[in-house]
């Protein structure tokens, strides 16, 4: 050990916050297992480090005993008084081991323990940093792509985004600056490992934070999100304060706001629909653009009937279904769509109906397909 040595210590502390004394610790349990291995002594020994010099003394320890089992490990009591007429049995005694050429080793080994907490150091710091971030957007740059995952920069860190968290109909070339939605950081054996998203419904809530003031400060509230992402997403909203519009305030001034959400979601369809306490309304406000007539609940199972004009049956199920199964996701009904033609048959027992008459049903699974 030397001054350059002990500097590092004092360096290491003030610049990364190590303890210089974890260290040193760190260090003579590391020079216990060099001087064994390199020596190939099976004996109890201790290192002694001096936080002045840096000088390193390896001692031998055995304890006082009656009767020696193992004379790595115990020394008699006859032989402990010869040294010291104060030894009884069940004391320690130390003798200096130190090898003539231990100081290469421990050198090495010091250096070798130091990068190793240095790296602990670095590791642990970028996943405190990160654990901040999870579940909120960060910006990064697109470094590579493999089978499996686009790889992004985010400055600390490279982090990853598997398939199902990759929107489909996006295109992500090296060099592409996107924002992503931070879902998990793990602290791994291998160091932290950070997991982003495009198709998370919690990347909408945070665009609209970001660029919608009265979203960020409370005033209107995301209640509800479902989402198909790279396609349309629905987004119920209420206001806190009575004087202001919530759906008008998302969508902005020509619909400058809810078109800045847009671009960054390359062109993903945004439907803004205002939540309402009463159920059928607030069904009816999530099957827009279709207008309904009346909502029948059960409200056991959760589920409605929702009886629409005849012409607009396609415009409410929507295109492979996708309007209503994203309505049912929002408001947390199934939901069944019949048009006003057929109401004349639903009768109390729905099983009495003709199979021809049966209504269009969602949930989260698919529907006939319909354009809507």
């Amino acid at each position: 050990m030397n001054d350059e040595m002990l500097g590092a210590l004092d360096a290491l502390e003030k610049e990364k916050g190590i303890k210089k004394d974890v260290v040193i610790e760190a260090i003579q349990a590391a020079l216990v297992s060099a001087y064994k291995r390199n020596y190939g002594q099976a004996q109890n020994v201790e290192v002694d480090f001096d936080n002045n010099t840096g000088n390193i003394h390896v001692y031998a320890v055995k304890k006082v005993v009656e009767e020696v089992a193992d004379d790595r490990l115990e020394v008699s009591l006859d032989d402990a008084l010869k040294i010291n007429r104060a030894y009884e049995v069940g004391d320690e005694i130390k003798r200096e081991v130190t090898p003539k050429n231990f100081g290469r080793i421990s050198a090495q080994t010091a250096k070798q323990v130091i990068m190793q907490r240095l790296r602990e150091a670095e590791r642990s710091q970028i996943y405190n940093e990160y654990t901040q971030y999870e579940h909120e957007i960060i910006q990064g740059t697109v470094l590579r792509r493999d089978n499996k995952f686009i790889y992004v920069d985010l400055g600390d860190i490279e982090a990853v985004m598997g398939k199902q968290d990759q929107i489909p109909n996006e295109d992500y070339q090296v060099h592409d600056r996107i924002k992503v939605f931070v879902s998990k950081v793990e602290n791994t054996t291998k160091g932290p490992q950070v997991f982003v998203s495009r198709t998370n419904p919690e990347l909408v809530k945070r665009l609209f934070e970001q660029e919608i003031p009265e979203v960020y400060d409370g005033t209107v509230e995301i209640v509800s999100i479902a989402r198909e992402a790279g396609d349309r997403s629905k987004v119920a909203v209420r206001s806190t304060n009575p004087n202001v519009d919530p759906v008008g305030t998302c969508v902005g001034p020509k619909g400058q706001r809810v078109q800045t959400i847009v671009n960054e979601l390359h062109g993903e369809n945004m439907d803004i629909v205002k939540w309402e306490e009463d159920p059928s309304d607030y069904i009816a406000n999530a099957l827009n653009p279709a207008e309904v007539i009346a909502v029948q609940f059960d409200e056991a199972k959760r589920e409605c009937m929702v009886i629409v004009p005849d012409y607009q049956l396609s415009l409410a199920i929507g295109k492979r279904g996708q309007n209503a199964r994203l309505a049912a996701k929002l408001t947390g009904f199934k939901i069944d769509i019949k048009p006003e033609s057929e109401v004349e048959f639903v009768d109390d027992d729905d099983n009495d109906a003709p199979a021809d008459d049966q209504p269009a049903s969602t949930s989260d699974s698919d529907t006939t397909d319909s354009e809507a």
